[in-house]
């Protein structure tokens, strides 16, 4: 790249040091020092000027912002593997290519996936909590804090990509039968190594399970995929995790299904209108019903730092006249 002239990367939040340090060597990176989610207008701003833009799964990059993109913006990098808040459709029509950071975040979302199965039916955040609370811990007792095993119990994987994949090898290791719904069938050679059993049909997947992990990706298909219909289909002794993205599932539906004992709890990393949390959620984390974490299914720094070189890696690519190595192409309808 010596000699070119350096591309204006407008980074919409900060990142990790190691990746902002190599941004600024090899780009005119501009950066979010102070971390503070950028408004509309900022955004707006953002796009008529840079060459190349790297938001996050939080920026809404829809088709109104991208229409008042100016011709120097050619890329978008996403910092993520999802890309449900970027209107790919409507960035191909202005030839913008979009890209995004897969491979990265499927071990360390996998480990909290099954944090999640182990703290909820084990009441592990509950437990805790006694320890740091008002009062005094009286001490072991035979009958109190009793949870539920998971060994022996099945668990039934909504999405069986490379994220569910790895739950499913984790959960074995744990004693979990493993089944699962997908659009396609998985590759012989890994039902057989762990043992699953295939589901065409997610409703009948449902019923019979004891555990549900929610693993498949955010687009229109998959909005609301547990729906309050699909969820009442589940056992009052089922478990619900979801480390995937909130609108998979109708929330509201899952609140009060918990809440009138029609579903024994849940786990989740993600929300339907998240940063924004269900008053009702909360009140079922204080009793001890659901553990809610804030979005951190991913959140290793080894993690964003591998998340930080594919967009650099997809820039440079880019840059040089190459096809980015992970470039995202709309749905076909």
């Amino acid at each position: 790249m010596a000699g070119k002239k350096k591309p204006l990367v407008v980074i919409t939040r900060k990142l990790p040091d190691p990746v902002e340090t190599r941004m600024r060597e090899l780009f005119d990176a501009r950066l979010n020092v102070e971390d503070r989610p950028m408004t509309q207008p900022e955004l707006v701003a953002a796009v008529k000027e840079a060459d190349v833009l790297v938001p996050t799964v939080t920026d809404q990059i829809d088709a109104a912002l991208i229409a008042q993109a100016g011709d120097n913006l050619k890329l978008i990098a996403n910092f993520g593997n999802g890309v449900d808040k970027i209107d790919v459709t409507a960035a191909a029509r202005k030839g913008i290519t979009v890209t995004n950071t897969p491979n990265v975040l499927t071990e360390d979302t996998a480990d909290m996936t099954l944090a999640l199965m182990l703290a909820v039916p084990r009441r592990l955040a509950e437990g805790a909590n006694v320890l740091t609370g008002d009062k005094k811990w009286a001490g072991w007792s035979p009958t109190w804090m009793l949870g539920r095993r998971i060994w022996g119990k099945r668990l039934g994987i909504v999405g069986m990509g490379r994220i569910g994949t790895a739950v499913a090898r984790r959960a074995k290791a744990f004693g979990l039968s493993i089944h699962y719904h997908n659009r396609h069938r998985v590759l012989p050679a890994v039902e057989d190594e762990l043992e699953a059993t295939y589901w065409e049909s997610l409703d009948q997947m449902l019923a019979r399970m004891d555990i549900i992990s929610v693993n498949c990706p955010s687009t229109p298909a998959t909005f609301h995929l547990l729906s309050a219909r699909r969820l009442a289909l589940l056992q009052p002794t089922a478990y619900v995790v979801n480390t995937a993205r909130g609108d998979i599932i109708d929330e509201e539906a899952l609140v009060k299904m918990i809440q009138d004992g029609k579903l024994a709890g849940a786990g989740l990393d993600v929300y339907e209108h998240e940063p924004a949390l269900n008053g009702k959620l909360l009140k079922l984390a204080a009793k001890g019903k659901v553990v809610l974490l804030p979005h951190m299914g991913s959140a290793t720094l080894e993690g964003r730092i591998d998340m930080g070189e594919r967009v650099i890696i997809n820039i440079r690519a880019f840059v040089d006249g190459h096809r980015p190595p992970d470039r995202v192409l709309p749905l076909r309808t």
